[in-house]
C-alpha cells in the first residue's frame, strides 16, 4: 500500500496553559533528538522521513525490524529518534554521530554498534486505510497505544492528562529537556506550528566571562553580533560558546561600547577557540546567559543572553565550568 507523506506537525514555544484549563491538555516529555515520520507499508519494510522530508531510514538500521510490529497493517506514525546516556536520558551530543548517514549504509551500522538509538512514538497519523488526521488527540493516543508499539528499539511513552505543573516539575528534576503540552481535541495538523500544542523547554541559567565578541552584519554593523564566552577551568578561561540572541537594540549599544574599552589583541581563552573573524577583550565583563543544557565537552547549547552583571567582577562571579566538564 503506497502511504501518505505527512510533515510532522510543530509545536509553539509558550508556558502551561492556565490551571483552569489543565485537564483538557495532555503532557509529554520534550525529547532531544530527531523528529521522524515513520511508514510502515505493512510488506515488513519501513520509511522514517526527517522533519525536512528526507529519507533517513539506512541511518538508523536497528529500526528496520520495527517494519515487521504491526503485520501487514500499514500505519504512519509520528515520533523522536534519541541517542540515551547511561542514564537513559537523551543526549543530543551522541546523536550526532548517528545523523546525516543516510547515504552511508556501512558506517551508519558501525556506528549503530557502538551508539544505537531508540524511537519514542507519540502519535498516529494513518492506520489500514484511513487517515486519523481529523481525529482529537486523545482518539489518535488512544488508538495508538493499542498498537502496543513496544521492542527492542522503540517505545511508547505514556501522556498524562492534567497535572501539567507537576509533570513540568517531574521533566526538571530529572534534567530532562521540558514538556509538550497537547491539547485533547487538537486534530493534527501536517507541517503547521500549531497553538495546540505548546513546547516547554527547561531552561538554566549561569554567570559567564566575556572573552571576545563576533562584529555584527547588515544594519548590526559596528555592533556586536554575538559575544564569545567562557568559564573558568584549571586556572585558565575555557570557551564554552558564542551568544547571539537575548539583547534588546539599547543592550546592544552599551555592550559595543563596553566591548571597544576592553579591546585586546591577545585571546583570553586557553586553548584558543578556531572562531573567524573573532575581536578579543580583556575579560573583565560578568554576563548571565540561558541555555538549554551543555555539549560533554562543556559548550552551552542554544544560549541566550539575560543581563549584564556589573555587581560582579569575574573572581567574584560563579563563572566555573562544572566537575567533570571539559
Amino acid at each position: 500500500m503506497e502511504l501518505p507523506q505527512i510533515p510532522p506537525m510543530l509545536a509553539t514555544p509558550g508556558s502551561l496553559p492556565p490551571a483552569r484549563q489543565d485537564a483538557r491538555w495532555a503532557y509529554e516529555t520534550k525529547q532531544d533528538g530527531q523528529r521522524a515520520v515513520v511508514s510502515l507499508p505493512g510488506d515488513g519494510t519501513v520509511l522514517l522521513r526527517a522533519r525536512s522530508g528526507r529519507d533517513i531510514t539506512a541511518a538508523y538500521p536497528e529500526l528496520a525490524a520495527l517494519g515487521t510490529a504491526l503485520g501487514s497493517t500499514p500505519a504512519v506514525l509520528d515520533g523522536e529518534v534519541l541517542a540515551l546516556d547511561a542514564e537513559g536520558r537523551a543526549d543530543f551530543q551522541l546523536l550526532q554521530s548517528r545523523m546525516g548517514l543516510a547515504d552511508s549504509p556501512g558506517l551508519a551500522a558501525r556506528r549503530a554498534a557502538r551508539t544505537p538509538v531508540h524511537l519514542v512514538l507519540f502519535d498516529l497519523l494513518h492506520l489500514g486505510d484511513r487517515s486519523l488526521l481529523p481525529l482529537s488527540y486523545t482518539r489518535r493516543r488512544g488508538r495508538l497505544e493499542e498498537l502496543g508499539l513496544s521492542g527492542p528499539a522503540w517505545s511508547t511513552p505514556g501522556a498524562v492528562v492534567g497535572h501539567g505543573a507537576e509533570a513540568l516539575r517531574a521533566t526538571r528534576e530529572h534534567g530532562l529537556e521540558g514538556l509538550v503540552c497537547k491539547r485533547l481535541d487538537s486534530v493534527y495538523e501536517p507541517g503547521v506550528r500549531s497553538r495546540a500544542w505548546i513546547k516547554i523547554r527547561n531552561l538554566r541559567t549561569e554567570d559567564v566571562v566575556v572573552g571576545g565578541w563576533l562584529p555584527g552584519r547588515g544594519r548590526l554593523g559596528g555592533l556586536p553580533g554575538a559575544l564569545l564566552v567562557g568559564q573558568r577551568a584549571a586556572g585558565s578561561l575555557r570557551w564554552v560558546g558564542g551568544v547571539g540572541t537575548g539583547w534588546s537594540e539599547a543592550e546592544r549599544e552599551e555592550l559595543a561600547g563596553l566591548l571597544r574599552a576592553a579591546a585586546s589583541d591577545e585571546c583570553p581563552f586557553d586553548p584558543v577557540p578556531a572562531v573567524a573573524e573573532a575581536r578579543w577583550v580583556v575579560p573583565r565583563l560578568v554576563g548571565e546567559v540561558r541555555y538549554s543544557t551543555r555539549t560533554r565537552d562543556g559548550m552551552l547549547r542554544q544560549p541566550s543572553w539575560v543581563r549584564l552583571r556589573p555587581d560582579l567582577t569575574p573572581e567574584e562571579s560563579s563563572a566555573y565550568l562544572p566537575d567533570g566538564t571539559a
